[in-house]
């Protein structure tokens, strides 16, 4: 099944004085955070339009984010640790093939829960927004975190419109390495992946993401 997007689907949802971001990014409290933007202008609101919404429908597309942004694979998993073909969804998993050791908790891969997903409009600002959250393997039955980041991070995608400029964005917050759960092996490699991520070589892999939203 492929992904259609349905801008009425979500929960439309109000936003407060403080604006979007603000809803969605939590605080930056410890670790390292890291954020991108990407803007494009349409040069109609018949052109804004298809740009906002061919641009969240690849944020809701999880499984053609290794396409489109070219380093990790990325897979959309449902709640009972199922690979599906649809739009994401409130509680489900992304089970991530980065390049590189992999983890024993997370039996070869990186994990992380979607958290919310929410719509917004205000004051002619509309926008869809997602937070993923590190997690444990859905089905392993082991409680650690299978991520190379402990579930203090996040990660928040943001597509928004105002007028006919549309921007994609990604705010990492709150990342620190996942040292303190797993084997030894394991901790040496999220210690190891984690110092890279705190380095900045995660950047590129979220910018070419984020460009590739509001791309052709």
């Amino acid at each position: 099944m492929g992904i259609s997007f349905d801008p009425h689907h979500f929960k439309l949802t109000i936003m407060e004085k403080d604006g979007m971001n603000e809803m969605l990014v939590p605080g930056q409290y410890q670790g390292s955070d890291m954020g991108t933007v990407e803007k494009r202008s349409g040069r109609s609101n018949e052109e804004a339009d298809r740009i906002f919404e061919r641009a969240c429908r690849r944020l809701l597309d999880v499984n053609s984010w290794g396409r489109l942004a070219g380093v990790s694979a990325f897979q959309l998993m449902d709640t009972s640790g199922i690979s599906v073909d649809r739009e994401a969804r409130e509680g489900d998993y992304i089970r991530i093939d980065i390049p590189g050791p992999a983890t024993m908790a997370g039996m070869g891969y990186d994990w992380v829960r979607v958290e919310e997903i929410k719509s917004f409009e205000k004051d002619g600002i509309a926008g869809l927004g997602m937070r993923v959250r590190p997690s444990a393997h859905p089905v392993s039955g082991n409680p650690e975190t299978a991520h190379f980041l402990q579930e203090t991070a996040t990660s928040t995608f943001i597509i928004r419109r105002e007028g006919n400029a549309v921007s994609a964005e990604e705010h990492g917050r709150n990342e620190v390495a996942n040292t303190s759960a797993g084997n030894l092996i394991d901790k040496g490699r999220n210690m190891v992946v984690g110092l890279a991520a705190k380095l900045g070589l995660s950047y590129p892999q979220w910018k070419s993401l984020v460009k590739a939203f509001l791309a052709d």
